[in-house]
């Protein structure tokens, strides 16, 4: 019989070994895993988290082992290469970081052994992702097991996969059940034992034939659908390989039988009833841990997202731990699972983008969660050729050849013409949009896609992404580019308007769920972070634009006062918005009431006088919420954006009246032909920028990249170059802005 012992404890770990050891080193550090040496550094900014090889090393005793007849190292997560060694031999190789793998160690094994695994998260050519918008924390940052086995055994060494593959057919009111299995060295007399249990641990079904018939269909009589969050219910299907009456192993997948289908009219049909996927999209990482999380980390998070009332997850940009698709099944959310195939087209990366497709559907096939496999994510960033566009064809067949069942989607970046090629090749697509944060303002949103909607009416379309970012700053006149909760409050609040009305889009992804590790920022005044989520990235705090969410798509009662940490104001009268999934909101300001207001958008905006101090209480049915403002006659500065460890801050920049300067936004200066012509010679020499430049991180500042970005002011966005490598310096900085100050407005 299988038994799996996890092998978390007491590895000794170092950052400066140059080579595996063959004796168990004595000056090494401990660390349990899972494990990251990037948990601190890459989430602090400066784009210089370390990124090299580290070792882990471990004694192992063979006779402290269960007895068996093979033994297999499993690895849940290594990023990015991993090299396994016992006793000063190489086993195994791996590329790729987010997936399961596994090392045979029998014929290495001794009386005493040391296992090393060398981990290497470096630049390369070959191995994705090398370019995108978050850390590529290096570590064992999951779990590592030892897998005892008969020699008689089900397959350990095909792509990480769990050797077993269940495939529900749905036949009136019955569903036909497909098992198949992939036995080893199996032998005559030789006997497999199929069994379907329900959720409540009855037998539906049962069936049993010789080994060499590794496949079998089993009919579930009055099945019960997974019916998303409505009913996510899960089957289990257990296989029994035997000998007489001994099991020498066995493997087993929870499953649900669903339909479902994506109309480019309706949007996304569960089980044939029409079942809007709105959500959102998450990374796997946290304050103070990198990618190195815990389980109750990946429980808080799915109770995060369920309490918002999200129907769907965009799994970004790689394989997640096999837990969180666990919840994901239980709690009845749709799932989009993507490989790290980013931003840059690898010429040498198409095998790896083959091997983690694989090890990606082979890993997950049994997840009723999961409708599609994301083939890339903004990879036409600068342009697409015939390369990219066969790595897409060849992954896309791959897709469809590996799995009957699902459809293939893309993430494109927003300045991806709808025309590409690229765009025809999967089966739905989906848009990562800004306007209103990036470029553009938010008006520009829905009628984009009602424009490609209607010029591919036959194409599913989605959002994949849309978002924008908030700190502790906070105002009263929220505008693109500050920073401010409020601001953050008010985009979704008009993109929760304009796309949750269209029931075409087949799914809508926010980016993100929760803020992230992304080392080469430095903006918002916290480096090292994305903050484009609706809850911190400790967990700790729930922006108000998770509560505009909540208000749209949870059943639950709630009402809640925004702006909380927003207290001091200046102004006489002063705006607050409620948002609560009740119809109607009563607002009282020192328990007088200013009226019931009602809004078929869940979102209820109150003029509230603002003298001396203020308690604000809002009702909505049972519900109550509770906020404070105080009057102040000047604006408190610790609400006002400050960069931190900024080249150069907006108050150091002269802007003489009536001409442009570098705290202008980029589109009001491409509007005038001298600011063009200055930009023009600006992507030039960012683009052949030598090794600090946007070539050398695989980056082009092209016209319709700075398009994009038109919403933010020059400063603004060259701190965000960062992000692909560029820095420039404040003389540098200093000199563009003489130029601006040439330019009229």
């Amino acid at each position: 019989m299988r038994k799996v012992l996890n092998w978390n404890v007491k590895w000794a770990f170092s950052k400066e070994a140059q080579e595996a050891p063959v004796s168990m080193p004595q000056n090494w550090y401990w660390v349990t895993l899972p494990h990251s040496w990037n948990a601190i550094d890459g989430q602090d900014g400066g784009s210089d988290y370390y990124r090299g090889t580290c070792y882990y090393a471990k004694e192992l005793e063979k006779a402290e082992l269960p007895a068996a007849d093979r033994y297999y190292l499993e690895l849940r997560g290594a990023n990015s290469s991993a090299d396994v060694f016992v006793n000063g031999s190489h086993l195994a190789h791996h590329d790729g970081g987010y997936s399961t793998w596994r090392v045979d160690l029998t014929d290495a094994l001794a009386d005493k052994n040391l296992v090393v695994i060398a981990v290497d998260n470096s630049e390369n050519e070959t191995v994705y992702p090398q370019m995108a918008d978050f850390t590529f924390y290096g570590g064992l940052y999951r779990d590592v097991n030892l897998i005892a086995v008969s020699e008689s055994h089900f397959d350990l060494d095909y792509y990480g996969a769990p050797g077993i593959a269940v495939t529900p057919a749905i036949n009136g009111a019955d569903a036909d059940v497909t098992v198949e299995v992939y036995p080893v060295n199996g032998k005559e007399g030789q006997t497999l034992r199929y069994i379907i249990r329900d959720q409540e641990g009855k037998v539906a079904a049962e069936s049993a034939s010789a080994v060499s018939e590794a496949k079998a269909v089993l009919t579930i009589p009055n099945v019960t659908l997974w019916n998303g969050k409505k009913n996510p219910y899960l089957y289990m299907a257990e296989v029994l390989l035997c000998e007489g009456e001994d099991v020498l192993d066995n493997v087993s997948a929870r499953f649900g039988c669903r339909t479902y289908q994506i109309d480019p009219e309706k949007g996304f049909i569960l089980n044939g009833e029409n079942y809007p996927l709105r959500g959102v999209s998450r990374h796997q990482d946290r304050w103070g841990f990198g990618n190195a999380l815990l389980p109750e980390h990946h429980r808080e998070d799915i109770e995060l997202i369920c309490e918002m009332g999200a129907t769907t997850i965009r799994l970004a940009h790689y394989q997640h731990d096999q837990y969180f698709y666990d919840l994901c099944d239980e709690k009845g959310l749709v799932i989009w699972a993507e490989i790290p195939y980013i931003s840059k087209h690898m010429p040498g990366g198409r095998e790896n983008t083959i091997s983690q497709m694989k090890e990606l559907i082979s890993q997950n096939y049994n997840h009723p969660s999961i409708v599609v496999w994301g083939l890339s994510n903004e990879i036409s960033m600068n342009g697409t050729d015939e390369d990219l566009l066969e790595n897409h064809r060849i992954l896309n067949d791959l897709v469809h050849e590996m799995d009957k069942t699902r459809l293939s989607t893309i993430a494109c970046v927003s300045m991806c013409d709808i025309h590409d090629p690229y765009v025809q090749i999967p089966d739905v697509v989906s848009y990562n949009h800004y306007f209103g944060w990036y470029g553009g303002d938010t008006s520009m949103n829905g009628p984009w896609f009602d424009k490609f909607h209607q010029e591919f009416p036959n194409i599913p379309i989605g959002v994949s992404e849309y978002g924008c970012e908030a700190l502790n700053w906070h105002t009263s006149n929220p505008t693109q580019g500050d920073y401010t909760e409020e601001y953050q409050a008010y985009y979704h609040e008009e993109l929760i308007k304009q796309l949750y009305t269209r029931p075409y889009l087949w799914a809508t992804h926010v980016w993100n769920m929760f803020d992230f590790g992304a080392d080469a920022r430095n903006e918002g005044g916290e480096n090292g972070q994305n903050h484009k989520g609706l809850v911190t990235f400790d967990r700790k705090y729930k922006k108000d634009s998770f509560y505009a969410y909540k208000a749209w798509l949870s059943d639950d009662p709630f009402v809640h006062i925004c702006g909380k940490r927003y207290v001091d104001r200046v102004e006489d009268v002063t705006k607050v918005t409620v948002y609560s999934n009740l119809p109607e909101v009563e607002l009282f300001v020192n328990g007088e009431s200013l009226g019931r207001k009602e809004s078929s958008e869940h979102f209820f905006y109150f003029d509230v006088p603002n003298a001396g101090e203020s308690v604000l209480t809002a009702v909505a049915g049972e519900c109550r919420d509770e906020s404070r403002i105080r009057k102040v006659d000047t604006f408190n500065e610790e609400y006002r954006l400050k960069e931190k460890g900024a080249i150069l801050n907006w108050f150091d920049i002269t802007a003489p009246e009536g001409y442009f300067s570098l705290n202008d936004k980029m589109s009001d200066i491409l509007a005038s032909e001298a600011g063009r012509g200055l930009f023009a010679g600006m992507m030039a020499a960012i683009s052949q920028g030598g090794e600090g430049g946007a070539k050398a991180a695989g980056f082009e500042m092209n016209e319709g990249m700075m398009q994009m970005m038109g919403g933010f002011t020059v400063l603004r966005l060259t701190s965000m170059l960062g992000t692909a490598g560029i820095k420039m310096t404040k003389e540098q900085l200093l000199l563009m802005n003489a130029e601006l100050n040439k330019i009229p407005k």
